[in-house]
């Protein structure tokens, strides 16, 4: 299993211990990678756990090996951009999609539609709520919708910057984060990612608002998702 987790902030930081020690007990032979251009600085430790100053990606990746020797973790510190994508997501992936920006999520989508067998889950929060989706191609074929689709314009015709582009800094000062908000959109990704192993769901999106506890997922697509 190649799983790809892109984004190591509040969402990414939450997800990947629980990931990790999923995948170290239950699995054999699983390869991680972890992509983000970003380093971490004083101000993230209210929302992020982390030993050093310095690359995310790199970082997170050594602690991790320590805890999960059996998981192979691939440090890659870079933002997705339109000159690497081609090469870091690849057929047959599974990505974890943790930005918090949606030229990013824009970008995953248009390239996971020229290949023929990926799965992408993404997650993003406002400050109390948040959602979830599921984008799943096989053979070719859209079984659910892209990322990218006419209920998210946002996505459709992004208004932000790729921070590849556009400095992080800058992102992450025009969006705060609420650490509760993060953990919650990270439990849910790991529920569809979970659920898309059983083959046992029939939504490809899932809202969560943490201030009233509501939980919402819906069916978009023409036929229910099926894992391949």
């Amino acid at each position: 299993m190649q799983i790809k987790v892109v984004g190591i902030g509040g969402i990414g930081g939450a997800l990947l211990p629980t990931l990790s020690r999923f995948l170290n007990f239950g699995f054999s032979d699983v390869e991680v990678t972890l992509i983000d251009g970003g380093r971490y600085v004083e101000r993230n430790r209210n929302r992020q756990v982390f030993d050093n100053l310095g690359s995310k990606a790199q970082i997170t990746a050594e602690r991790l090996v320590q805890d999960f020797p059996r998981v192979r973790f691939r440090p890659q510190p870079a933002y997705l951009t339109e000159d690497n994508i081609v090469s870091l997501i690849r057929e047959g992936d599974l990505v974890l999609l943790c930005v918090d920006n949606h030229a990013t999520r824009k970008l995953v989508s248009d390239h996971c539609e020229d290949l023929a067998n990926v799965v992408v889950i993404s997650g993003g929060n406002d400050y109390t709520d948040g959602s979830v989706q599921i984008f799943i191609r096989r053979d070719g074929e859209n079984v659910t919708l892209p990322l990218a689709n006419h209920f998210h314009p946002e996505i459709e015709r992004p208004q932000d910057a790729n921070p590849g582009v556009a400095g992080c800094d800058e992102l992450a000062e025009s969006e705060p984060q609420l650490l509760i908000t993060n953990n919650a959109v990270a439990a849910c990704m790991l529920n569809v990612f979970y659920a898309y192993l059983q083959g046992r769901f029939d939504f490809d999106e899932v809202y969560i608002d943490v201030v009233t506890s509501n939980t919402r997922a819906v069916s978009r697509s023409k036929a229910p998702a099926q894992a391949g």
